[in-house]
């Protein structure tokens, strides 16, 4: 699978995750971005989106990838680092490991129906850790996600760092990116 390409066209996502992407994390670049977006899930026929609302994910992804096209793919690495702090996410914990593994609650929480994909954290040394994501988002997006969640729980002085580490990757059309994370 390519990204952009959901894994099962039964799976839906909350409105809740499009309103916090397209208002809350695209509003702190510009005005002009949120527009772009909402053209670009009007344009696959969501339009108004409601929190408590459920949405195809294939008509998501073609919107995802239109922003990436017309705003450059490196806002959906900025989108991604964003997200755990404008999102409603898992936190009742202040550990990077916790964290990164927070990641698959929060988009399990966010997606339903069919093969939705996952999130896979594992540590391997005291500060290191891998996680394979296993969904249809742009490697970019899952990046700056991952460097996100560890800041945000690493201590002040860390220096976080996401190095690709797996044999696989979405952009050569597999179904999975590793990350090897340092904290």
């Amino acid at each position: 699978m390519a990204p952009y390409e959901a894994f099962d066209q039964g799976v839906e996502v909350n409105g809740q995750t499009i309103l916090t992407i397209v208002e809350k994390a695209m509003g702190r670049f510009s005005e002009a971005y949120t527009e772009q977006a909402l053209q670009a899930l009007a344009a696959e026929g969501i339009t108004d989106p409601e929190p408590d609302e459920w949405y195809p994910q294939q008509r998501w992804l073609n919107a995802f990838e239109t922003i990436a096209e017309e705003l450059q793919p490196h806002v959906l690495d900025r989108l991604g680092e964003q997200l755990p702090t404008v999102a409603k996410w898992p936190n009742d914990f202040d550990s990077v490991p916790e964290g990164l593994q927070s990641i698959d609650t929060a988009y399990q929480q966010n997606h339903r129906g069919g093969d939705i994909g996952y999130y896979e954290f594992e540590q391997t040394k005291d500060q290191t850790g891998e996680i394979t994501c296993y969904n249809p988002y742009p490697c970019p997006f899952d990046r700056g996600l991952i460097r996100g969640v560890a800041r945000q729980y690493a201590s002040v002085d860390a220096f976080v760092f996401i190095e690709e580490t797996g044999d696989t990757c979405r952009r050569d059309r597999d179904d999975t990116c590793t990350y090897t994370v340092y904290w």
